[in-house]
């Protein structure tokens, strides 16, 4: 059974820092890609980063770019997003979801196929 357990979220002042974790277990196959979403109070989800095991890819939103990294460590199943110069628009409830079928990195939930619980970030001004 896949398994993702999200870990990291926090409160911090603007222009801080935090660092998530995504530790995955359960995959039969070694190919899989890892996203970051989050949602907003009052806000639809929408995907912030993602990592692919198959071809190192990687993909980040407008929104992240420059401020957040998104890295895999294979040997511990481990995604982590280093989320730098943070804003209090980034607060949310932060979720990484597991994309197994086609294991490249995809914008939309919708193209997941196992999520985890989320992690509150919070940034107050």
């Amino acid at each position: 059974e896949v398994q993702l357990q999200a870990s990291g979220g926090g409160l911090v002042q603007a222009g801080g820092s935090l660092r998530l974790s995504c530790a995955a277990s359960g995959f039969t196959l070694d190919d899989y890609a890892i996203g970051w979403f989050r949602q907003a109070p009052g806000k639809e989800r929408e995907g912030v980063s993602c990592i692919s095991r198959a071809d190192g890819s990687t993909y980040s939103a407008d929104s992240v770019k420059g401020r957040f990294t998104i890295s895999s460590d294979n040997a511990k199943n481990m995604v982590s997003l280093q989320m730098n110069g943070l804003k209090p628009e980034d607060t949310a409830v932060y979720y990484c979801a597991a994309k197994v079928i086609s294991p490249w990195c995809g914008e939309y939930e919708y193209e997941y196929d196992y999520w985890g619980q989320g992690t509150l970030v919070t940034v107050s001004s």
